[in-house]
């Protein structure tokens, strides 16, 4: 996790990050790995690599507290574990760089997909699935309506493309599971912007990244309803 948000928190556009932004010393889970534990320091210059020291190991505990209080059927919360594996540095990298990158949004919406597939599968019950799927993509193509429609106002695509696994996710559950989700988001959202605002630390035509609110919104909506 810690190498994907070092390698992806670059700016829209831009190669993906392949060493120390200070030395260019090459990182990888073929390299020497000093750069990629707590202290995300390069193991040649000691500047620092990617996110800050300790966070991305804060965001993993957060994320297995989330599993392990999550209700459901262990089909599903194979499900939550493989999307939670990869929200946690799409959280991170569109926190740090306003960027959601395919290589990660893909796999965590196929994934969820793909597994909560064979949980009803094995329960001989297809309609949650077929709900989860309508839901991720409604979800989706809400989120990329506002692109289309309102420009940079609207959500991104990147934002669309996470949604898609978090509306399959959270649709498996049920229609009210998902607008529960999405209120929780945008409302979380909207604190931090005011609390940002009252603070001096952002104006009026600031954007926030909207996927840590979505993917924190997302977890918390299932231990509060599974």
């Amino acid at each position: 996790m810690r190498l994907a948000v070092a390698r992806y928190a670059v700016p829209p556009g831009s190669a993906d990050r392949a060493g120390c932004d200070g030395c260019g010393a090459p990182i990888g889970l073929d390299r020497p790995l000093p750069a990629l534990g707590p202290a995300a320091r390069c193991p040649v210059c000691r500047a620092r690599v990617g996110a800050a020291p300790g966070l991305v190991e804060l965001a993993l505990v957060a994320a297995v507290a989330a599993l392990a209080l999550a209700g459901g059927a262990a089909g599903a919360r194979l499900a939550v574990a493989w999307w939670l594996a990869w929200a946690v540095p799409l959280a991170l990298v569109d926190a740090a760089v306003h960027r959601l990158p395919d290589r990660l949004t893909y796999p965590a919406a196929a994934g969820v997909w793909v597994l909560l597939g064979a949980a009803a599968l094995a329960a001989a019950d297809a309609a949650p699935w077929l709900r989860a799927t309508a839901a991720g993509l409604t979800l989706g193509a809400g989120f990329a309506g506002t692109t289309l429609l309102l420009g940079r106002r609207g959500f991104g695509l990147g934002d669309a493309k996470l949604a898609l696994g978090v509306g399959a996710l959270l649709g498996w559950y049920g229609w009210p599971v998902l607008v529960v989700g999405l209120v929780l988001a945008v409302t979380l959202a909207a604190l931090v912007g005011l609390a940002l605002l009252a603070a001096r630390r952002a104006r009026w035509s600031s954007h926030l990244p909207f996927g840590p609110f979505l993917v924190a919104a997302a977890a918390l909506t299932l231990i509060l309803t599974t």
